[in-house]
């Protein structure tokens, strides 16, 4: 057989033949004096043993693995593997589908808000909150900030995150502590940066502040990443509200340097 009747007898293309050819696959078969290859039945075998494997799912690096080991212990590990990322894949989906199931139903009711577009962990959070009552400039975009950072914060950094949100919530009078910061920055919209009250509100936030990310905020700012953030968020913020929001980070960084120091101690 030449190389297009084996690539159409096994269901492949030339071109994958050649490819699996130059990665060491398939063995080069003897060539005829014309210089064309000349395929038998088992190379017609190999190759659709290879297609098997890629159909179910081996990357070819795995296939190379698996070809090599003639005992077979290869294979069952490669898809021992292959069936555990699938299951995973699988409940992702599964769940995705939940989600969007009951995103759809509050669609139909009419009740789809922008915060159901929000990780559940963070919905109801938000929800724990209490509906947006308030006006407070301040306070939708605190929602948007805690919005962006619970997205873009890796798995184990967003469950710490969540968990110190809901404990910082949970305390007695957090939510009017809350209400009486964002008043404090709606206030200082128009405001000087010397005018005093940046100060009242900088010790205000401070104490509204999660532990973990006043520690985040003290370990980043030596990053570039963390510096550049920090830098598009204040540049976000009225004059006199980022230099409240910048004491603010100063001031909890420094708590939270001392009170990680006397631990140590």
């Amino acid at each position: 057989m030449r190389i297009s009747e084996i690539a159409a007898l096994v269901g492949v293309t030339t071109r994958a033949v050649r490819h699996y050819h130059h990665l060491g696959l398939l063995p080069e078969p003897p060539r005829l004096a014309n210089g064309y290859r000349q395929y038998s039945v088992r190379d017609a075998v190999a190759l659709a043993r290879i297609r098997r494997l890629t159909e179910l799912g081996l990357g070819l690096d795995e296939v190379r693995d698996v070809i090599a080991d003639d005992a077979g212990h290869e294979l069952a590990e490669v898809l021992a593997e292959l069936d555990a990322d699938l299951a995973r894949q699988e409940a992702e989906i599964r769940t995705r589908r939940n989600r969007l199931a009951a995103l759809l139903a509050r669609a139909a009711d009419g009740r789809l808000t922008a915060d159901d577009e929000l990780s559940p962990e963070l919905a109801a959070f938000f929800a724990e909150l209490g509906p947006r009552e308030t006006d407070s400039p301040m306070a939708a975009k605190d929602r948007e900030l805690l919005a962006l950072m619970e997205t873009a914060a890796p798995p184990a950094e967003r469950a710490r995150l969540m968990a110190a949100m809901r404990a910082l919530a949970a305390a007695p009078g957090a939510a009017e502590r809350a209400r009486q910061v964002y008043a404090l920055l709606d206030g200082l919209a128009d405001a000087d940066p010397s005018d005093p009250r940046v100060e009242a509100a900088a010790r205000a936030l401070a104490d509204c502040l999660p532990p973990e990310l006043a520690a985040q905020a003290a370990a980043g700012q030596e990053t570039a990443a963390a510096q550049g953030f920090l830098r598009a968020l204040l540049a976000d913020f009225a004059p006199a509200q980022a230099e409240a929001v910048r004491r603010a980070m100063l001031r909890a960084g420094a708590t939270e340097g001392k009170t990680t120091e006397r631990k140590r101690t």
